[in-house]
Formats: C-alpha cells, structure tokens, sequence
C-alpha cells in the first residue's frame, strides 16, 4: 500500500478542493500529487495559523478544505484554531504528520509527538491514529469520515499518520 496515495484517495473522496500545507518530508509525496491535482486549489503556507485563516476563508468561500502539516506545528495555530474554526464553526480537516514516537531519530520531535493527542483532546478537536498495516481503502475511508465528521460537528478533526505508518503504509 502507498500511503500517501491512500491519503489522497481519502482526500478525494471526501470532496477536498483547497489544501493549504505547511512542508514535511512525511508529507511530501502526498503534497506532490495534491499540487498536481487540477481539481484541488493548494496553497502553500509559511506557518501553520496561516493555514488555518487560509482555509477559513476558503470554507466561507464554498470549499471543502484540509491542512496539510506537521505536528510540531500544531502548537503554533491553537489560537487561530480556537479563535476561529472552534468560535465560528468552521470545520477543517487536518492531515497530520504525527513525529515523536516509535522510530523517531530526531529527539527535539519527541515532547509535541507525546502532547499532540491531549493537545487535540483539550481544544475537544476530534481526531484519530490510522496505525500501519492498513488497506488504501481503509486509510481512504478513515480520512473521508474525518471530513464528515468535520462537517458534522462543524469544527476541525485530525488524522494522526505517525511515522511508522508513513514507512510501512
């Protein structure tokens, strides 16, 4: 299985049509076949909040729309995420590289990889970990339910991919 192709698979069909993204080298493979995607407006973003009022103001412009990023960067957007998407109901799908656990080589990714699920659990941001070893159509059908899920509650919800699903898919 590829992961990044599941993921975009999941993307599709839920329907996404901007992403703003933030780079990861995770995240790299799935940011080239979004950036190629004509049917996806991909914008990327210098800092992760900046995603975040990006993809606001493409929701209030009638699209459906998913943050690319990195989990280190979850701690930079918690305002703007509150302060906007949690405030005004804004739902947003947030595809998130999750560093820091098992096979992590770069020990400074370690402290957000352990407070990126309480993190999410406190500003009460939906989210899940589609753990390694599962079919595309699993990973698709997990990142589209995310969305719905989004959609539903109208607030943002996290797919958690940790490294050992990017290397293992």
């Amino acid at each position: 299985m590829n992961p990044s192709l599941a993921v975009y698979r999941g993307l599709k069909s839920a329907g996404i049509d901007f992403a703003a993204s933030v780079p990861c080298v995770n995240l790299q493979a799935l940011l080239d076949l979004v950036a190629r995607d004509p049917d996806i407006i991909h914008i990327p973003a210098t800092r992760e909040e900046e995603g975040v009022g990006l993809c606001a103001g493409a929701w209030m412009g009638g699209r459906r729309t998913a943050l690319l990023m990195q989990n280190s960067g979850l701690g930079n957007c918690i305002n703007a995420l509150a302060s906007l998407d949690l405030l005004y109901g804004i739902p947003l799908l947030m595809i998130i590289s999750h560093r820091g656990g098992a096979g992590e080589s770069i020990i400074g990714q370690v402290p957000m990889g352990r407070l990126t699920q309480p993190l999410l659990d406190a500003m009460q941001i939906p989210n899940i970990s589609i753990p390694p070893g599962q079919t595309e159509e699993a990973v698709a059908g997990a990142v589209a339910g995310a969305w719905q899920d989004a959609l539903g509650s109208r607030r943002p919800s996290a797919v958690l991919l940790d490294l050992l699903f990017w290397r293992g898919g």
